[in-house]
């Protein structure tokens, strides 16, 4: 008499193991706990075996009988159902350890060791929201060029620029998964010239007139928009670092007792010292009892972590001034611009200060020179203090250091 789900259901546990049989050796085991078993006994090369087939009701009578055929198909081939099934365990598990995310995330591993936190976070973080969902699972060895293009066709719609720091994430998987005996080639190199471009960067709008930036200096101390923010503007402009760098600023990272910040710079990788004018430390000081039980110098109130990254370039909208006007990574092409014109230090000494490569094939030593770029930035300071008072004639040149 085989099963029907009436009377599956209608079934009561034991205090022992029962079993309710459909014929040919299906049955449904029912524990004294009430769970329902299907099993399927056989036998192979004259040993009994017995095969699990799944727990009702995830498996229904109509797909455990389908099951039970299959396998009684296999033995009527000389197969044994139960090595088949390991067997396509087996490959399942390759499978997922192949799959474009596990491949992915031992790339990810290797990859962030030598790179900035931030750095590295970000990748992964970009993969999980904008790769993963939708190609994650994919054997890595099978990923098609239109299946890579229609993932960056999503992320294209939001950022362009975005859309290429992802395809080239994606290209060094798979180049990882290729030397690895994972993947036999790229899908990425065939999608040169597919995605649309990224936009030219454009030089950053800045103030150069000392009259006009004596009075953005003075908006910028009257910003009543909070604390947190008001901070981060007035320090902009005495550091002129990039505006990440800043935003991500770590109380650890400040030494009061020598006037220093000192952090990892996410564009070179490189361990940076930035000497603080007594302007800065001050400012700095004033905002430590609001944020300084927190990880960063400008906490976000809302969010985990510290300020969005446009936040500063809101608040200079608040203001009154447009982005062809003044924007927050223009600051350092206006400290670029007046230390240099202005005050007349060394330009080497100010491009290594800013982070950038000078050319110079002997390099920057950082210790020889940190007294020196220490008197740049007060003197930078205090000219800034000059323009907000109004005090634009008086101008001290900094005395030109021999580098």
């Amino acid at each position: 008499m085989t099963l029907t789900d009436i009377n599956i259901k209608k079934a009561k546990p034991g205090k022992k193991a029962h079993k309710l049989t459909d014929g040919g050796g299906l049955y449904l085991q029912i524990a004294p706990t009430g769970g329902k078993l299907w099993r399927f006994d056989y036998r192979f090369e004259g040993k009994r075996k017995t095969l699990a087939i799944g727990k009702y009701p995830d498996v229904s009578l109509q797909e455990a009988r389908e099951r039970h055929q299959e396998a009684r198909k296999l033995l009527s081939q000389g197969v044994d159902p139960m090595a088949t099934k390991r067997a396509q365990k087996a490959a399942g598990r390759e499978r997922a350890a192949n799959s474009f995310e596990a491949v992915a995330r031992e790339w990810h591993e290797i990859w962030k060791t030598d790179k900035h936190p931030h750095h590295a976070k970000l990748a992964v973080v970009q993969l999980g929201k904008h790769v993963f969902p939708y190609i994650g699972g994919r054997p890595i060895s099978e990923l098609s060029v239109p299946e890579v293009l229609t993932v960056l066709r999503r992320i294209e719609e939001r950022s362009i620029d975005m859309t290429h720091r992802v395809k080239t994430n994606i290209s060094f998987i798979m180049r990882y998964a290729i030397a690895t005996g994972r993947a036999d080639r790229d899908p990425c190199s065939d999608l040169r010239g597919v995605l649309r471009p990224r936009p030219k960067k454009e030089n950053f709008a800045t103030l150069l007139e000392p009259a006009r930036i004596g009075l953005l200096l003075r908006a910028i101390d009257m910003y009543g928009g909070g604390m947190v923010v008001r901070a981060a503007l007035r320090l902009t402009p005495l550091l002129f670092v990039r505006p990440g760098e800043l935003r991500n600023m770590r109380w650890s990272e400040i030494n009061f007792d020598d006037a220093t910040w000192n952090y990892i710079s996410t564009k070179r990788d490189k361990e940076i010292t930035v000497p603080l004018a007594r302007q800065a430390v001050e400012i700095l000081k004033d905002l430590q009892p609001l944020t300084g039980r927190n990880e960063y110098v400008f906490s976000s109130a809302r969010a985990h972590g510290s300020i969005g990254p446009s936040a500063l370039n809101l608040a200079l909208r608040n203001l009154g001034y447009t982005s062809e006007e003044q924007t927050i990574h223009g600051f350092r092409a206006m400290a670029r611009t007046m230390l240099d014109e202005i005050l007349h230090v060394d330009p080497r000494l100010i491009e290594f200060e800013m982070t950038h490569s000078t050319g110079d094939p002997l390099k920057y030593n950082r210790a020889r020179y940190l007294d020196d770029r220490r008197k740049m930035m007060q003197a930078w300071a205090d000219y800034l203090d000059g323009l907000k008072t109004g005090n634009i004639a008086k101008v001290v040149p900094f005395d030109r250091v021999a580098v």
